[in-house]
C-alpha cells in the first residue's frame, strides 16, 4: 500500500508540474506576442497552450475541483518563481521564497488534511 501512495503522490506532483508549465508557457508566449511585438503564431500556440492546461489538470485523481485548483495556486506559484528566475533572469529574493513556501504549504494543507 505504501509504494501504491508513493505513485500517486509522484503522479499528483508531476500532472500538477505539467499542468503549470503549460500556464506559465502558454501565458508567456501570449505576453511575447501582445507585450513584446512578437510573431502572432506565438500568441496563438499560447493560447493552446493554455487551453492544454484546463485539460492537464483533469487528470488528478483528488475528487474535489475546487481543492484541486486551490492547491495547485501553491505549485504555480513556485513555478511562477523559478520561470522568473530561469527564463526572465530575474532572481528572487528572500521574500519571494518565504512567500512561496508559505503557499505551497497552504497547498498540501488543502490537499492532504485528514478530512471526516
Amino acid at each position: 500500500m505504501r509504494k501504491k501512495q508513493g505513485v500517486s503522490l509522484l503522479k499528483a506532483f508531476l500532472i500538477f508540474v505539467l499542468a503549470g508549465l503549460a500556464e506559465i508557457g502558454g501565458g508567456y508566449l501570449i505576453w511575447l506576442s501582445l507585450r513584446e511585438g512578437k510573431p502572432v503564431y506565438l500568441g496563438i500556440i499560447g493560447g493552446i497552450t493554455l487551453a492544454l492546461y484546463g485539460v492537464i489538470a483533469t487528470f488528478q485523481a483528488f475528487p474535489s475541483f475546487g481543492r484541486v485548483y486551490a492547491a495547485y495556486g501553491g505549485v504555480f506559484i513556485i513555478l511562477s518563481v523559478l520561470w522568473g528566475w530561469l527564463v526572465d533572469k530575474k532572481a528572487p529574493d528572500l521574500y519571494d521564497w518565504l512567500g512561496a513556501a508559505i503557499c505551497l504549504i497552504g497547498a498540501s494543507v488543502i490537499l492532504w488534511a485528514p478530512r471526516h
